[in-house]
């Protein structure tokens, strides 16, 4: 597999979650600019990085979002019920 570029947005997907916060493909779209993070935790895993993920509700996703930007769902849809992957670099 081939690397992923060293965009903008790659760096700050990486650094985010080397920080030790938790990241979806959700967030990782909306707050980076970063379309493909499942290749970001690949590179992540190669380097030596424990990943731990879970799922977690698209409402949780969305608030932590909410604190830096705004998104609003369709109304109809259920938030709580919807799951994303969540990954985190294991401390």
């Amino acid at each position: 597999m081939a690397s992923l570029p060293n965009s903008s947005s790659v760096v700050a997907a990486k650094e985010h979650l080397l920080e030790g916060n938790p990241l979806t493909r959700m967030e990782a779209l909306v707050l980076f600019g970063c379309s493909n993070l499942p290749e970001v935790i690949f590179e992540l895993k190669r380097d030596g990085y424990q990943i731990v993920k879970k799922n977690v509700a698209y409402a949780a996703a969305m608030a932590r979002i909410n604190q830096h930007a705004v998104l609003k769902p369709p109304p109809n849809l259920p938030i709580r019920e919807i799951t994303f992957t969540e990954y985190r670099v294991s401390q």
